[in-house]
């Protein structure tokens, strides 16, 4: 092969590998982005090891959809609001730079309380009903007996949460949600960073909405590196299955 030919081939190999970084990049910004669950924070909903696709044009675009967000524009376009009860991935509001991912709990305008453990929105208390109790939740390094239940929003959207059994957050202020801006909780709730201590979410940080897990393995059992030990951490039961 001559000097010639080689160079050619170089540049075809490069062609080609900047045309597939240009369609990934597409891809990962306007239909799916894959994420990693590190936290206990959305148990039992999601666990720790859970690999996630996030649907990208859901909400519509932002800054944020894309790699690095850069400042190119402050608002979102093909905007589309999210639901009371969405799984959603956004950027918290003290870096607009960390994935963070909670379930939506307020709208703009809503008003939102704990009151002896009860969820209260717009002085309405949303109805749950224990389903179990003394399940093992992680929070962290440790773990701790929690109640569960199944909550069911004022749109009628159920979902599963836990509250410590030995010890739960009983009240807090009332939490009033600005115009253009989401209050998230997570279903962990003695174990979430969410908009209780992080504030309220802008409607240009979110991501996109948690749609499927796609793969998932139980870290404590075995890391992926360990492909001997595969079988005992991985997760079969959670292959693909639709996010509630």
């Amino acid at each position: 092969m001559n000097k010639k030919n080689i160079i050619n081939s170089i540049l075809e190999n490069i062609k080609t590998i900047i045309g597939a970084l240009i369609i990934a990049i597409i891809i990962r910004s306007f239909i799916f982005q894959p994420f990693y669950i590190p936290s206990s924070s959305m148990e039992p909903t999601l666990l720790i090891g859970d690999r996630i696709f996030v649907s990208k044009y859901t909400y519509g675009f932002s800054k944020h959809s894309f790699p690095f967000s850069p400042s190119v524009f402050n608002e979102r376009i093909f905007y589309k609001k999210p639901e009371q009860g969405d799984l959603v991935v956004f950027k918290t509001p003290a870096d607009n730079r960390t994935d963070y991912i909670k379930r939506l709990i307020g709208l703009p305008g809503d008003e939102i309380q704990f009151i002896e453990g009860n969820i209260f929105i717009n002085d309405k208390e949303i109805v749950r009903k224990k389903i179990n109790t003394s399940n093992s939740i992680r929070c962290g390094k440790f773990s701790f007996k929690v109640n569960t239940y199944e909550e069911i929003l004022p749109n009628g959207i159920k979902h599963i949460a836990v509250y410590n059994e030995s010890g739960t957050l009983k009240n807090t202020k009332k939490f009033k949600v600005p115009k253009n801006h989401f209050f998230f909780l997570g279903d962990n709730r003695d174990c979430s960073k969410d908009s209780r201590y992080l504030g309220y979410v802008n409607f240009v940080n979110l991501v996109g909405k948690a749609r499927m897990i796609f793969f998932s393995n139980d870290t404590v059992k075995g890391s992926l590196l360990k492909f001997w030990n595969l079988k005992n951490s991985f997760r079969f039961d959670r292959l693909f299955r639709k996010i509630k």
